[in-house]
This record gives structure tokens, sequence and C-alpha cells, in this order.
């Protein structure tokens, strides 16, 4: 996004009242993690600074990666042995591509003492547009497509996202701009040792299967973003629209036919939410995106589909989405029934079967 004017288009809808969460502060003084309940909808570098709040000083998780050339890291491994640069981006991302060449330099000066790892956000991507952005920019630090995990742990809002781990294994640094800033915390990983060569590592906790056809859906509970509760009961059918309030205008240019898939979608749910028999969620993913600039996006558009923001994309991770606009339909036994792709067609169709099942 570009992060002196956050999405134009999204700003111009946002017309609705703001109700303003606790400060971060007042959070963490509640017991809260300050991204839980954070709503921001400012530049990408205080989105990023209320990402960081409650991960600095914490200790950074593990992560089993492959890069694009199928080399297997560790994250761990590093940790107590040399800092860590994971820097968030995507290819459609224009801040992330106007950084690249910066980036491509501090990999250059650091890469003998610090890891450097390009995260690409795997939203809307494939491994072939990954390649084929290397291969332009000559790009030579390690990249791994990220599956939503890595995203989750270290608080995914804004692209670019700059983490900083230190040689102690914990959050030192958390940013969205190439500025002075995130020189100087180069530079302090760098000079720091860790302390009495104590390592610090998040507590590894199970991560819940993927859903996949045919799977129950059990455990889910939503909350809409004026705070009604969903959850998945027997008897009633569902079809879950993920989706990103950004797509149709941001994706315009870099993913054009993204963008398209994501209006054709749009307007399909909405006139299918109109008849009976099945219940409509609109699940937004948290990057780029607040509750206040959804509800702009609801208003804007008029959609009748509730709106929940996966605010910590643990519903994207639990159904695998990584693609907008994907569609997952359930049926009346919780069972997920049909996932629908941005190039795939028949979607009333497919909700006509989801009814009659």
């Amino acid at each position: 996004m570009q992060s002196k004017h956050i999405i134009k288009p999204l700003a111009a809808i946002l017309v609705l009242a703001a109700s303003y969460p606790l400060c971060a502060a007042a959070q963490v003084q509640a017991g809260l993690p300050a991204t839980a309940t954070a709503d921001p909808s400012g530049d990408g570098n205080s989105r990023a600074a209320i990402a960081g709040q409650s991960l600095i000083g914490q200790p950074a998780p593990n992560a089993s990666l492959t890069t694009l050339d199928g080399k297997h890291i560790e994250l761990a491994s590093f940790y107590g042995k040399k800092p860590v640069y994971l820097k968030f981006w995507a290819t459609w991302c224009v801040p992330c591509r106007e950084q690249m060449p910066g980036f491509e330099k501090i990999y250059e000066k650091y890469k003998d003492r610090i890891e450097v790892i390009a995260v690409n956000t795997g939203f809307s991507e494939t491994v072939a547009d990954v390649a084929a952005y290397r291969t332009k920019h000559g790009l030579h630090m390690p990249i791994v497509i990220d599956d939503g995990s890595l995203g989750r742990k270290l608080n995914l809002r804004v692209t670019p996202q700059h983490v900083l781990i230190g040689t102690d294994g914990r959050i030192e640094y958390v940013g969205h701009l190439a500025d002075r800033q995130l020189d100087a915390a180069l530079e302090k990983v760098v000079t720091e040792k860790a302390a009495h060569g104590a390592v610090a590592l998040a507590p590894q906790l199970a991560v819940p299967a993927t859903l996949k056809v045919g799977d129950e859906v059990k455990g889910l509970t939503l909350e809409t973003i004026d705070g009604k509760p969903l959850s998945f009961k027997p008897g009633e059918s569902r079809a879950l629209y993920f989706f990103s309030p950004w797509c149709e205008t941001y994706l315009a240019d870099s993913r054009p036919a993204v963008a398209q898939a994501c209006k054709r979608v749009r307007i399909e749910a909405e006139k299918l939410a109109g008849e009976r028999g099945v219940q409509w969620l609109a699940i937004s993913a948290p990057l780029w995106t607040s509750a206040k600039e959804l509800a702009g996006y609801a208003q804007a558009h008029k959609t009748t589909i509730p709106m929940v923001l996966d605010r910590n994309g643990e519903v994207f991770g639990a159904f695998g989405v990584r693609q907008f606009p994907t569609v997952v339909l359930v049926d009346a036994n919780n069972r997920v029934r049909r996932v629908l792709g941005p190039n795939d067609r028949g979607l009333a169709e497919a909700v006509r079967q989801l009814k009659a099942h």
C-alpha cells in the first residue's frame, strides 16, 4: 500500500463516526495484547507501530520455512548466533517495490552478520509471480512465501512490515518505512550480544490442521464488526466470502484479474445473499484493514452481508485461504462442501447444490 496516503479509495468512503478503542498502553494495563483490540486506520508506520506494541521484547517464534530454491530454514536455529531481519512484502505492493533496491543493499551489507529473509505474504501470489519478480529485480537474499502462520505470529498488518530479532532471540523492532529508524535498529542488533548467552524462544503452539472439503467445522466462533457473535451450529448452511476491501481498487493495476474477480464475486454474493437458505458472511483479512475501514466499505457498497474482520488471521488460517476472493461453502452438518477460488465460476450453482444437500 502507499504509506503516505493509505488506500485513497478507502479513505474517501470512511464516513462513519469513529468510536476509538482503548489506546495501546491502556490495553496492556488491562492485560490485553495491544493488537487484540486496536483498530488502526492510519498510515503504514502507525499501523506497524501498533502491531509491534505486543511484540517488542518478546521471544520470537520459531518457524520452518522453505525458500524458492527449496532450501529449508529453521528460524530458531539463528537465535543465540546472529540477529534475524524478516521483511514481509508482496509483489503487488507499491512501497515494497520502492524499497526493494534498498533492501538488496541491506542484504549485501549485512548478510554475514544478520540473517536477512524476504517473507512474501502469500496473499494473491503464486510461486511463479515471486520467482519472476526476483529474477527481474536481481534479488539475492533468501525468499520464502508465508502460508500465513508466520504473519499471524508476528501481527502482520501492513506491507512492507520489518521485524528485527536480536541475537538473544527477542523481537527488537517492528516498522514499515525504510528510514533512519530502521538503519539505527539494524546497527543496534548487529552490535548487541545475547545477554549471558541466554536465548529466548516463544512457546511453540500446535498448529490446527487446515480444513479441507469434507471436514467438520468445530469450535469456530466469529464476531461481526458491530459486535454480534456468530457460531457454527448444525442446521444452517453458510457461505463464507473471504476478501479484502482494497482488492477491487488497489490491485486494479498490479493484479487486474484479481481485482475484477473481487468485484464479480462481491456483486454475485450480494445477490445470492438475498435468497433464503444460506447464511452469508464476508470475512476480511486484517492486512491494511481496520473495522472502521470495513464498515466504510460496507456502507459504500450498500452491502447487506454481515462483515467480519479476522483480526488475528485465524479464520483465514483455519480454511487455508491465501487468495482473494475465495468462497467456502459449509453445509447444514457443519462440513466444508466446496471451496471456490478467484478463477472459479458457477458460484450460484454451487450455492444451489448446497441448499439441496
